[in-house]
């Protein structure tokens, strides 16, 4: 018999609380709200892909429905992004010609296997893995990869013919298509802050279509979304990739997992402050894995979470899935009926739709946060978002980049951890020595302190520090490590601490420990560091607190404070 809590692990939607009537119809507003919003998104991110326009709405049906109902954060709006969808247009750029049956082909691919990566990596726990890329490594991707969304959507959007170099030869530009685009992109940005209620987004492709429609602008040859095939999608089984093609595909894939995945971590923690719930991001790996999966089984493009479109759906008032639900079916209303309306859209209309969701996501004023707050850092965003740019359309390589920078910066420091020397600071703490320039705590002593664990990284580094002094010091017989900060020790730091344990004893010098966690000591007793017999009281001592080492080491009264 299967209980109740593991069939709502393997089927998060059965623990979703029964709606009342107030509820589903709040929901209802929610999901429509969305609703209407992602469908023209959807079409116009599929163009930024590369693929046939309908595999947009695709894209926008059965993932959103997965995701919901396989995901712990169940507000979240999955469909098309702008950035998943550069990173697949990007990615199978020479590989294939865009819109070519073989392009829907490696895309397919590319959803089905960073939907499987996803799958596992959530069945394993790995959603840790998220902590690997910092947020100046995703700030720099992000910024230059709006940067070149924009630059790819402008040609479109002023009516260029041709590709945007021509701008500098002799262009050819069709002045209605300019008209359409720079009137909806003026009409979306006075929109969104003057109507934050209104469906403008919808509004505007339908009148845009009706216009567009009456003043014959397909006839005159303008640029539209032209005919879409309506009806449910059916079933698609790609053709078997050769090992090349696996290859070629294999880094992108891993790019697309986990920028994918990261903009889904930034509206799941949104959701769940809000919601006032833990975010369960393993789960949340599953479900958008899953939702991946099915978008590719649709013959459609890789997923992911919307920022906009998820801040849409909770600022709309979206309590629970069901507001996805209805978004879900609108979609569904659209595809089965509604998609001849589409057929008069300008395409400069779709390119305004992307870069009015786009432009938000250029912040040059988040480079200078960076910059104060850690200038190390800041150059490793600085050197993502160059090489973003001057690798495009290979996206891939300013993300790796600005990933190992940023594991090399967390490795200098974990193999060069902070030691100081303490000395009492007149307030009654324990502070560096030499940056506050405090007596010594007594003159046969060296207090230090190290902030990091005592592991392979930073051992070396530990019995370095004691011993240089010593023999620069040979008055000092009193060696004190005030070791709270320390919380983890491994192998390496055992051997190490017994090493200079061993090394103090034949000095002569006597080892005072304070405020060690019990987590240490249990593991330096166990490997026989830490004796309880006649030597604890010789050349080693340890001391609850820094209160008591103090007293030990100063013989001083009681009437300070640590």
């Amino acid at each position: 018999m299967i209980s109740a809590d593991r069939l709502q692990r393997w089927l998060p939607f059965l623990a979703w609380p029964r709606p009342d009537r107030a509820t589903l119809v709040g929901e209802l507003w929610a999901g429509l709200t969305v609703g209407m919003m992602v469908v023209p998104q959807g079409v116009a991110y599929a163009a930024l892909a590369g693929m046939p326009l309908v595999t947009g709405i695709y894209a926008s049906l059965l993932p959103a429905l997965v995701a919901v109902l396989w995901s712990s954060s169940t507000r979240l709006s999955v469909g098309p992004t702008a950035l998943s969808a550069l990173l697949v247009g990007s990615a199978l750029l020479g590989m294939a010609e865009p819109g070519s049956a073989e392009w829907v082909t490696l895309a397919v691919w590319l959803a089905l296997l960073s939907g499987l990566l996803q799958i596992v990596l959530g069945l394993g726990r790995f959603g840790w893995l998220l902590n690997l890329v910092s947020a100046p490594v995703l700030t720099g991707f992000t910024q230059a990869a709006a940067i070149l969304i924009l630059l790819s959507q402008l040609p479109a959007l002023i009516g260029l013919k041709g590709p945007l170099t021509t701008l500098l030869q002799q262009p050819q530009i069709d002045l209605q298509a300019t008209a359409y685009g720079l009137g909806a992109l003026l009409v979306l940005v006075l929109g969104k802050r003057w109507f934050p209620r209104f469906p403008v987004l919808m509004a505007l492709v339908v009148a845009s279509a009706v216009l567009s429609s009456w003043l014959g602008f397909a006839q005159r040859g303008g640029a539209v979304v032209g005919a879409l095939p309506a009806g449910l999608p059916a079933l698609h089984l790609p053709t078997a990739l050769s090992l090349a093609q696996l290859s070629e595909l294999a880094l992108p894939t891993l790019v697309l997992t986990l920028i994918s995945f990261l903009e889904t971590a930034s509206s799941a923690k949104v959701d769940n402050q809000r919601g006032g719930t833990r975010w369960n991001e393993n789960q949340d790996l599953i479900g958008q894995g899953l939702a991946k999966i099915s978008s590719g089984l649709c013959g459609a493009f890789p997923t992911s979470s919307s920022f906009s479109r998820s801040a849409i759906n909770l600022y709309a008032g979206a309590k629970t899935g069901w507001a996805t639900i209805f978004s879900v079916l609108l979609v569904l209303l659209v595809l089965l009926w509604l998609t001849p309306a589409l057929y008069h859209v300008p395409q400069a209309v779709l390119a305004a739709v992307v870069v009015a969701a786009v432009s938000s996501l250029v912040q040059p004023a988040e480079l200078r946060r960076i910059w104060r707050a850690a200038p190390v850092e800041a150059l490793t965003c600085a050197t993502t978002f160059v090489l973003t740019l001057a690798t495009a359309p290979r996206l891939y390589w300013g993300v790796l980049a600005g990933l190992l920078m940023g594991l090399s910066h967390f490795l200098y420091h974990r193999l060069h951890p902070r030691i100081i020397e303490i000395g009492l600071h007149p307030d009654g703490s324990l502070r560096d020595r030499h940056l506050w320039s405090l007596p010594l705590l007594a003159p046969d002593l060296y207090a230090l302190r190290m902030d990091a664990e005592l592991d392979f990284a930073s051992a070396s580094s530990l019995e370095r520090a004691v011993m240089e002094h010593l023999a620069t010091h040979p008055e000092v017989h009193q060696v004190c490590l005030f070791a709270q900060p320390i919380n983890r020790i491994d192998a390496t730091g055992v051997e190490t601490f017994g090493k200079l344990r061993q090394a103090l004893q034949q000095r002569g010098t006597t080892l005072h420990l304070s405020g060690m966690k019990l987590p240490v000591e249990s593991v330096l007793r166990r490997a026989g560091e830490l004796p309880s017999g006649p030597e604890a009281k010789g050349l080693l001592r340890l001391h609850r607190s820094d209160h008591e080492a103090l007293l030990a080491l100063q013989h001083a009264p009681e009437d300070f404070a640590i």
